[in-house]
Order: structure tokens, then C-alpha cells, then sequence
């Protein structure tokens, strides 16, 4: 069975399932589904996997044509290294945001990001046994106030390792990632994001 260019287990590894969780319906998630034996990594092995394979993660996700999948490695990283996140699947993700967004870094419970700022969180699979998966591309983009009030002026995308688009909240598929504003909603008093930890925070002085 295929779909937009990836087997179902490809399509499985890439929103976190782990190999015992395949028979459930990856195309039509409702949340995000988990690795359930993740690699326990330290931050600087985290970041020489990343190094290894980030090029090609940019490269496959650039194919979608998506704007921010182009750039997205040029703008701030505001994670030191790779960090384990249980709200994306225990994947290890990466925060860069664009200079419109400039302060996510400080960003503190009640406020606002200003419209145009955009998140752009690349993610990999770790397995216990060290193998290594390209995740998903997920995508937040403030919009203007009023344009989408159900999900807090949030656009969510996720673009696939190949470059399929999976889902655009403003675009096609918007259902399979109805799921995202659903979780974020639980953030709403910060913005509806989920900070990373202070451990893993990168600081930066303008």
C-alpha cells in the first residue's frame, strides 16, 4: 500500500510509530503516535546523528516546493542539540524559528508571538538498536489576528521526508493535522507552544 510516495511503514517510522503500532491507521492520526523503545541519547551523540543526516533531512523535505522547508536552516536554532519530545512521538527534534519570531527564545506565559513568525521543528527517529529514521517537518506559522481563531491564529503543515505534504490546516489535508491545534491547545497560556527544556535552551542576546 502506498501513499504520496511512502510505504505505510515508511509513512509509520516517519510519524513515530514503532514497528508493533504499524497495523493502526498512520494516514489518519489523532495524535502523535510514539516510539516505544526510543534510543536514550546524550546531547553531544543527539547532535553528531543530527549532523550526519540533517543535509538530507533539508534536502527531502525542500522537494515539497514548501517555502519554509527551503530556508528553514538558515534561520536560529534555538536548541543546542537534539532533545527527546514526548508531545512529538519521543522523537528528537530541533526548534528554528524565522527573525519575525525572534522572541521565542524569551517568550513567557501570556505572551504573543507577532504575526509572520514561523516554527520550523525537523525531527528524526532514534530506535533503541541506533537506527536512524528522517521524521516529519512540522510547521507553525502565526497568522494575522481573526484569520483563524479555532486554532489561536496558528497555521499547522507537516511535510514528509520525501517532500509529501501530509497535511496544511489552511490547505489540503487539513483534517490529518486537525490533530495538532488539538494538542496544542493545552499550551493556550503560552501561546500554545511547548517549550523546550532549559536544559537544551540556546540564548541569545538581541
Amino acid at each position: 500500500m502506498k501513499r504520496s510516495g511512502l510505504s505505510i511503514f515508511a509513512l509509520a517510522i516517519a510519524l513515530g510509530v514503532g514497528s508493533s503500532a504499524v497495523a493502526q491507521d498512520a494516514s489518519q492520526p489523532k495524535r502523535h503516535f510514539k516510539i516505544q523503545k526510543p534510543a536514550q541519547l546524550d546531547p553531544a551523540e543527539a547532535l553528531t546523528i543530527y549532523d550526519n543526516v540533517a543535509d538530507r533531512m533539508a534536502k527531502g523535505y525542500a522537494a515539497s516546493g514548501d517555502p519554509t522547508a527551503k530556508v528553514y536552516r538558515n534561520w536560529r536554532l534555538y536548541n543546542t542539540a537534539p532533545y527527546p519530545s514526548a508531545t512529538h512521538g519521543n522523537r528528537y527534534v530541533n526548534n528554528y524559528v524565522n527573525a519575525v519570531g525572534k522572541a521565542y527564545g524569551t517568550l513567557k506565559t501570556g505572551d504573543r508571538l507577532p504575526a509572520g513568525t514561523i516554527i520550523a521543528k525537523d525531527s528524526l527517529t532514534v530506535t533503541a538498536k541506533r537506527d536512524v529514521f528522517a521524521g516529519a517537518l512540522f510547521i507553525m506559522e502565526r497568522l494575522p489576528t481573526g484569520q483563524s481563531p479555532q486554532t489561536g491564529d496558528w497555521r499547522y503543515k507537516m511535510i514528509m521526508p520525501d517532500g509529501s505534504l501530509f497535511g496544511d490546516t489552511r490547505g489540503d489535508g487539513a483534517d490529518k493535522v486537525a490533530f495538532c491545534h488539538d494538542c496544542h491547545e493545552a499550551a493556550s497560556e503560552d501561546d500554545y507552544l511547548f517549550f523546550m527544556p532549559d536544559a537544551f535552551k540556546r540564548v541569545f542576546l538581541d
